[in-house]
């Protein structure tokens, strides 16, 4: 079993990575760049789960680099189990002063890029009968921000394509959502403290998730057990007051 996981290096693409690993997957890690991450989560995933890795470096808003990362998974994989887009960015900035290359920069990533693998990748995926899954955000389902319209519109409307790709590849690809809530990463331990009390005090569990909690629904869908889940949109933030 094969898995890629764009967005590999950042805390959620890490434990989705070691994640999958342990389920027994053979891993395709997506980074841009992190090449010092990316080498060190290979050789942990090596030596802990004796797992074949491999690595691609891509800028996703670029559709020649994505072709030429797609072209080489072709050549060295016959079918593709799991598709898990996870990459994403987000350019906080006050809606006014927001420009249209930052704009369309986070829709390339967050929106253009996954359609893009899905569309070029789609053949591999058929092959192995195997499923897609998209990470989306509670950004989408009204935990809207006007500093982080670009990311807000970008992971809406990565909702919509989740629904439109279920029902072009249907019977064949399974294709669900998943909208986290604040994750615990990096980016959430740098947040002003009251701006993180606000926050943590819309969820009624009342605290962030960890990377591992959200990496666990990634592996329920990614296995049998949800081998009836198709078209689906899961809310892991922890419950929103």
């Amino acid at each position: 079993m094969v898995a890629l996981i764009t967005g590999s290096t950042g805390g959620l693409g890490k434990e989705i990575a070691t994640t999958l690993a342990n389920d027994g997957y053979d891993l395709i890690l997506h980074y841009h760049i992190d090449e010092v991450g990316v080498l060190n989560l290979a050789s942990d995933i090596r030596n802990k789960y004796k797992r074949n890795v491999r690595m691609y470096k891509a800028d996703l808003t670029s559709e020649d680099e994505i072709d030429k990362m797609v072209n080489d998974i072709k050549e060295n994989y016959f079918s593709l189990d799991v598709l898990v887009n996870n990459a994403a960015i987000s350019k906080d900035t006050d809606l006014l002063l927001k420009e249209k290359k930052e704009f369309l920069n986070v829709l390339d990533v967050n929106l253009v890029a996954p359609f893009l693998l899905a569309q070029k990748l789609s053949s591999l995926i058929k092959e192995a009968s195997g499923t897609i899954i998209n990470i989306s955000s509670n950004n989408a389902l009204g935990e809207n921000y006007p500093e982080s319209i670009d990311y807000d519109a970008s992971k809406a409307g990565l909702i919509s394509l989740t629904n439109n790709l279920a029902k072009y590849f249907a019977p064949d690809v399974r294709v669900n959502c998943i909208c986290p809530g604040w994750i615990m990463t990096k980016m959430s331990k740098d947040l002003d403290k009251e701006f993180e009390q606000k926050e943590l005090s819309k969820i009624l569990l009342n605290r962030f998730a960890s990377p591992k909690e959200v990496a666990s629904v990634v592996s329920f869908l990614a296995s049998n057990k949800a081998s009836y889940i198709n078209n689906t949109i899961i809310k892991v933030d922890g419950g929103i007051k």
